[in-house]
């Protein structure tokens, strides 16, 4: 039996003061359960609702990306700069150390190489991985108006089911070909249908004409893609004006790990999502941080 002597009972109830009501401005996430918010909040600030991921997952269907030869001393060196990294299972495990404090977003689907139709993709890992790796999301490619289009989609659903039985959130990234243009009708599209079949996050590429319709559109953290490899100042550009028209930051990989300084250009990146500066004066800040290394 519990000992009671020594026991005081609270009295500083402050019955007059409101309940606590916790917020938070990441989109579209007030209404999912508090472990999936939880996991959004590692990749998004809470406060702010943006975030600046560094992708390094290329190697799962291209191999040996230039920039991505060595994991271990390309990005582990810089990974603590970003709010979230977004790579494989196979390459956190062998290069990043279990000591990172980054959200982590691991690539979930796979299949073909870059020998191959890109679409032909399948689930490539288990939700129980997932969270043996204590993933904060996991990252489905979805090929809308591709050959495998339903797949993808079928891709998605499914992990979003699992998701939601393990409070693990997902990235929908909208995949581009080669015959599809990247345009406001058609990223609004690919957006939209992949935050209405359930994606917690979307993941997408920008473009100069109607992006903020794309952000607009879709409920849920749109997140542009890097894309291409661009000149520093051209890709922090980008960088300003997809946030500026509502991003929720960016997810980059090669304007980041091909950079002639990465360390520089990862921290001009946060001085745009984080600290509202505009171009200039994040490419002002590269070439200070650049010239420092």
């Amino acid at each position: 039996m519990a000992d009671l002597d020594d026991q005081k009972f609270g009295k500083e109830f402050q019955a007059t003061v409101a309940p606590a009501v916790f917020s938070t401005q990441i989109r579209g996430a007030g209404n999912l359960d508090w472990g999936m918010q939880n996991r959004l909040s590692h990749i998004l600030n809470p406060d702010t609702g943006r975030t600046v991921m560094l992708a390094f997952d290329h190697g799962y269907f291209q191999g040996p990306t230039s920039g991505l030869e060595r994991i271990d001393l390309n990005i582990a060196p810089i990974a603590g700069q970003a709010d979230a990294l977004m790579g494989t299972r196979g390459a956190l495990r062998t290069s990043i150390s279990p000591g990172s404090q980054c959200g982590l977003v691991l690539r979930a689907s796979g299949g073909p190489s870059i020998l191959r139709d890109l679409s032909d993709e399948y689930l490539a890992m288990s939700i129980q991985d997932a969270v043996r790796i204590n993933a904060s999301a996991l990252a489905v490619q979805v090929f809308i108006g591709a050959e495998n289009e339903s797949r993808s989609v079928r891709n998605l659903t499914t992990l979003v089911d699992q998701g939601y039985d393990f409070g693990i959130p997902v990235l929908g990234v909208t995949a581009v070909g080669t015959t599809l243009v990247r345009d406001a009708r058609y990223l609004g599209l690919a957006t939209r249908i992949i935050a209405e079949l359930g994606a917690q996050m979307v993941k997408t590429y920008y473009c100069d004409e109607g992006f903020e319709d794309v952000v607009a559109g879709c409920p849920v953290p749109v997140i542009m893609a890097g894309g291409k490899k661009l000149r520093e100042e051209d890709a922090l550009e980008m960088a300003y004006r997809a946030v500026d028209a509502g991003a929720a930051g960016v997810d980059m990989g090669r304007n980041i790990f091909q950079s002639s300084s990465p360390h520089a250009m990862l921290k001009a990146i946060r001085a745009v999502v984080h600290g509202n500066a505009n171009s200039s004066e994040a490419y002002e800040l590269f070439r200070s941080e650049a010239a420092t290394v």
